[in-house]
């Protein structure tokens, strides 16, 4: 998976950014709430007004703050239980932001009621496969498995939006059709993974319910 095999690589790219924030006060806490909404309104206003390529390019460069808190946390000596969560969370309403907007325009100037469609099942999918792991990790369960997590989601929605706004047809079409199908296996796929590690496991007392 992207996500994981290029850690090594971004973690080279940060190095040398993480001190100087360190120096400067900057809390992971903030760089996360920067990256968060940067990437919404972006999203909201960029691309769901049809600005394609530049609402693509300023999503990207707000979301690739999400390498930072988590090296900037470690270097102040670790992060936090509520930094973890408002991590997530973040990183799910940027992705709600991006297929929201999507379906936004192609409901008005990009002039296609199936492509709406695709986007919000894109949405949703992508929301069940982050709900998948989290809850399974709840009752103690691994599910790291699936080909498209939220960096593949990510790259794959954003390089098709950008290359439609530079005028290269159906690039955002094929995207669209390929992060349903990648999603839908991606889905199946932890939810299989789930069903192999809970045969024979009791569910855990304190467990919450959602």
């Amino acid at each position: 998976m992207l996500g994981v095999n290029a850690r090594p690589a971004v973690a080279k790219v940060v190095a040398p950014i993480v001190p100087a924030l360190v120096r400067a006060g900057i809390t992971p806490d903030m760089v996360t709430i920067t990256g968060t909404v940067g990437a919404v309104v972006s999203a909201v206003f960029l691309i769901g007004s049809g600005h394609l390529f530049w609402g693509a390019f300023a999503v990207w460069m707000f979301v690739m703050l999400d390498m930072l808190d988590g090296a900037l946390a470690r270097a102040r000596g670790g992060g936090s239980v509520f930094g973890a969560v408002l991590d997530s969370v973040g990183d799910r309403a940027a992705d709600a932001a991006i297929f929201g907007a999507l379906a936004w325009w192609f409901s008005g100037g990009g002039d296609n009621r199936l492509f709406v469609l695709l986007s919000l099942i894109c949405l949703v999918l992508g929301v069940l496969t982050s709900y998948i792991k989290a809850r399974a990790e709840g009752v103690g369960l691994s599910c790291d498995v699936g080909i498209v997590e939220r960096t593949e989601r990510l790259i794959i929605v954003l390089v098709g939006t950008g290359f439609t706004g530079l005028g290269i047809p159906y690039s955002l079409h094929v995207a669209l059709v390929l992060l349903v199908a990648g999603s839908a296996v991606t889905v199946a796929q932890r939810m299989v993974a789930v069903r192999r590690g809970a045969a024979g496991a009791a569910l855990p007392q304190s467990s919450p319910q959602p």
